[in-house]
């Protein structure tokens, strides 16, 4: 394996620009970061994890970043999930560029991801209520008693 992970990677823009960008997710959760090219980085002795190039395609556009090895199983698991929601939306409005696509899809996954936690966080408020009150419930009964 190479140093090529560090490499800026030229990505095809819409109107035939390119922009340097090199992708390294840390983890699935945090998407993806840029990692600038420091010679600070170059000279560091710190054991970086194994990095491969992954090439995932969404909605038919093909993405190259980097990946640590022990993280592609779930990376090729978020891409299925997050390729078939973007062909879904891709099949209900067909007109949309592919930025559009990708930035609906974002902001739907976000809408979801934040109904969860609301959710989530609705049901530990009624788990704490639902305890509060068996406990005034037994409290009030062993006083009877």
């Amino acid at each position: 394996m190479t140093d090529d992970h560090k490499k800026p990677i030229e990505k095809q823009l819409p109107n035939n620009q390119t922009q340097n960008t090199a992708l390294q997710p840390k983890n699935v959760a945090t998407a993806v970061s840029i990692i600038p090219n420091t010679s600070a980085q170059s000279n560091a002795k710190v054991a970086e994890p194994q990095i491969k190039k992954v090439d995932i395609a969404i909605a038919g556009v093909n993405y190259p970043i980097y990946c640590p090895v022990h993280e592609q199983e779930e990376l090729h698991s978020a891409v299925s999930y997050i390729n078939n929601y973007a062909l879904d939306l891709k099949r209900d409005a067909p007109s949309l560029s592919q930025e559009s696509l990708l930035v609906l899809c974002c902001l739907s996954l976000y809408e979801k991801i934040h109904a969860n936690q609301t959710t989530s966080e609705d049901r530990l408020q009624q788990d704490k209520q639902s305890e509060a009150l068996l406990n005034k419930i037994m409290k009030d009964a062993q006083s009877i008693l």
